[in-house]
C-alpha cells in the first residue's frame, strides 16, 4: 500500500514555511525551543493552517479545522497547549467490551507510531493502557523521553500503579489481551522510565490526535 502524501507547516521554526517531508520539517523544528508544526493531507490544507493560527489546528486530526471546545479563558490559560514533540495513544471499541484497536502517534507531525489489533473482545481502558506501556518501551529503547498523552485518566493510573485492573473475563477471545497485559506488567515491574504521562485535555484541545475519528 502506497504511504499518504502529507504536507507539514511551520508556523515557528528555524525557516516557517511548508515542507514536503517529514525529514525536511524536522530539519527545521529539532532543537529549536517553541517549535510549532503539524502535518496536513493536502497542499492546500497546508496552505490555509499556514496563513493562520497554530493553535487553530493543534490537537485537530489530519489537519482538518473544527470548531474549538468551548471553555472559559482560565481553564484554557492554565491548561495551556500541547507539546508538539510527544506521542499520544487512544484506543476505539465497538462496544465495552467489544472489538478494540489501539494506536500511537506523534503529536506535531499526525504521523503514526504503531498500530495494534483488532482484537475480538478488550476494553478502552485495556487498550490505553496497553498503548501506553508500549509507547514507554518503544521510546526507551530509543533513548528518548517525550511525554506521553493519552484521555485515560483510569490507564494512566493503571501503567503507574503498574497492573491494570480491568475486570474483563478471561476467555479464548481475551487470552490474547491477557497475554499482553501480563508483558505488559512485567516490563514495567523491571523498567523505570522518565517520560510524563499527561492527561489529554480535551475540552480544551480537542480531540486526542490518535483518536481513531468514529464518534458521532
Amino acid at each position: 500500500m502506497a504511504t499518504k502524501r502529507k504536507y507539514y507547516v511551520v508556523w515557528k521554526g528555524r525557516q516557517p514555511g511548508i515542507y514536503e517531508t517529514w525529514d525536511a520539517c524536522l530539519a527545521q523544528v529539532s532543537g529549536f525551543g517553541g517549535a510549532k508544526y503539524k502535518a496536513f493531507p493536502t497542499r492546500a490544507e497546508a496552505q490555509t493552517a499556514f496563513r493562520g493560527d497554530y493553535a487553530d489546528y493543534v490537537g485537530q486530526n489530519s489537519g482538518h479545522r473544527v470548531k474549538r471546545a468551548q471553555t472559559d479563558e482560565g481553564k484554557s490559560a492554565s491548561v495551556g497547549r500541547p507539546i508538539a514533540d510527544a506521542y499520544a495513544v487512544d484506543a476505539a471499541c465497538s462496544g465495552n467490551p467489544g472489538v478494540m484497536e489501539y494506536r500511537c502517534v506523534h503529536v506535531g507531525s499526525d504521523d503514526e507510531i504503531f498500530h495494534r489489533g483488532p482484537f475480538p473482545e478488550g476494553t478502552n481502558n485495556i487498550g490505553e493502557f496497553l498503548a501506553i506501556v508500549q509507547a514507554l518501551a518503544l521510546l526507551q529503547k530509543q533513548g528518548r523521553e517525550n511525554p506521553i498523552y493519552s484521555d485515560s485518566r483510569v490507564a494512566i493510573k493503571w501503567v503507574k500503579d503498574r497492573h491494570c485492573r480491568t475486570t474483563l473475563k478471561r476467555t479464548p477471545k481475551t487470552d490474547e489481551l491477557y497475554d499482553l497485559i501480563a508483558r505488559a506488567e512485567d516490563w514495567l515491574t523491571n523498567n523505570r522510565y522518565k517520560n510524563r504521562l499527561i492527561k489529554w485535555e480535551t475540552k480544551v484541545w480537542g480531540e486526542i490526535p490518535a483518536d481513531f475519528g468514529r464518534k458521532g
